[in-house]
């Protein structure tokens, strides 16, 4: 997807394909229940939730993938040996089909990052 220009998550939403929008809908689902206190906003083209206007979490509907950015080194570092057999980049985990999200990672990545504010990358 090329970065979109959407105002808000529900205009993100409504672009993406349609094989992503369940996966794409759960996972914000999942980040409003757990990130209680933080804020959603587009940023950079793509859904985030911020808390004290610092964006640590995000996720995107890439041309190969589905990308949810884990932007706290400290819960990357705490998650090492999970993460660890992930395709994960710099910061972001990689999921090439919506069924292999591993739902239950992503929310105890986001309980990790709702407990306290934490460094960035």
């Amino acid at each position: 997807m090329v970065r979109s220009q959407a105002k808000d998550v529900d205009g993100y939403l409504a672009e993406v394909p349609e094989e992503r929008e369940e996966a794409l809908t759960r996972l914000r689902e999942l980040c409003r229940t757990e990130l209680r206190g933080f804020t959603e906003v587009m940023a950079y083209g793509m859904p985030a939730y911020e808390r004290d206007g610092v964006e640590e979490i995000a996720f995107a509907s890439q041309k190969r993938y589905i990308s949810f950015y884990l932007l706290r080194g400290d819960v990357r570092e705490a998650f090492a040996a999970r993460l660890a057999d992930q395709d994960m980049g710099r910061s972001c985990l990689r999921f090439r089909r919506p069924e292999k999200i591993d739902f239950a990672l992503l929310r105890d990545l986001l309980r990790a990052t709702a407990a306290g504010p934490g460094r960035i990358r």
